[in-house]
């Protein structure tokens, strides 16, 4: 036999006990969300639009607000129809794409965190080799590598799901994962190359958390020794270790919950966990760092005071 899906339609039961609040919880879930496209939109404007802000910190801030949007986007459309439907549901194909967005926004999310540590490593403990070493074209291929390598990694993951055969279509989540689609394959199905994938990601992304705790040591080592750049750390690695912390505390918190959390815990707890990174960083991102680096601060200060001569 094939080893095909014959399920065409999940449920999505995470909502069930959201009948009660569903309206309001429809009117927050869509404010917070304009709140998260307003803010980083405005960041991605504020530095396309200024020559000043064309270096690579802010690039790479850019890209990471992009991508932001881009997980976000995956999520609270949907979430947000799936609150106005009386049984919330999601077709075969959508499902797998819902989750390659999820586990590839995650996953690019953690691939630009590496490459801002690579940035202010050379910024801060290789000041003379800078700009050298950060070229036009060096920068080009980091973005593309935070961005080409999670993409290509996650299709390899959720091609090797769209191969099971699924004997179940009740999802208990509020949103398509990976993992949770594996563990709805039938007994005979084999998944041992999905762990494998799994496992390899797993590693690969790792490899990038010790590759970030790598350059902060030398970071930290180098402005132990200088004022000056103790003050250029505070000003601009520190937005990148608040997000740091935020982005891995989320993620690590969902990612060991779904391992090996208890299913006794009420639904909502469950849902508020495993949206906790796409609650969080994707608003607070953009906020550290607008106003934290002076430079975009004193860019909104200055619209905001044009605006008002305006007006």
């Amino acid at each position: 036999m094939e080893n095909v899906s014959f399920v065409r339609i999940f449920t999505l039961s995470g909502l069930n006990e959201t009948l009660n609040y569903r309206v309001a919880l429809f009117s927050l879930t869509l404010l917070y969300y304009c709140a998260i496209l307003f803010f980083n939109v405005s960041l991605i404007i504020i530095i396309a639009l200024d020559e000043n802000l064309h270096e690579p910190m802010y690039i790479l801030l850019c890209s990471f607000c992009v991508n932001g949007l881009y997980g976000t986007t995956g999520f609270y459309p949907k979430f947000l129809l799936d609150l106005l439907s009386p049984s919330p549901e999601i077709v075969y194909e959508g499902c797998l794409f819902q989750a390659f967005i999820m586990y590839s926004f995650a996953s690019c999310d953690l691939s630009i965190l590496a490459v801002m540590a690579y940035d202010r490593y050379l910024a801060i403990c290789r000041p003379l080799h800078y700009h050298s070493q950060m070229s036009k074209r060096r920068l080009s291929q980091l973005v593309c590598f935070s961005w080409l390598t999670p993409l290509c990694i996650l299709s390899i993951n959720v091609f090797l799901t769209s191969r099971l055969k699924l004997c179940s279509s009740n999802m208990q989540k509020i949103f398509c994962v990976n993992w949770v689609i594996v563990k709805l394959a039938c007994s005979e199905a084999d998944t041992f190359s999905n762990n494998i994938a799994a496992y390899i990601s797993i590693v690969i992304y790792v490899s990038h958390g010790f590759f970030i705790i790598w350059t902060y040591m030398h970071i930290v080592k180098t402005a132990v020794r200088s004022e000056n750049v103790r003050v250029k750390f505070m000003q601009t690695c520190v937005p990148h270790l608040i997000s740091l912390i935020t982005f891995l505390v989320t993620i690590l918190f969902d990612l060991m919950y779904m391992r090996f959390g208890s299913r006794d815990l009420p639904q909502n707890l469950q849902n508020f966990i495993s949206i906790e990174f796409l609650l969080i960083p994707p608003l607070m991102n953009p906020l550290i760092y607008g106003f934290k680096l002076s430079k975009i601060r004193q860019k909104i200060l200055y619209l905001v005071h044009v605006g008002k001569q305006v007006t």
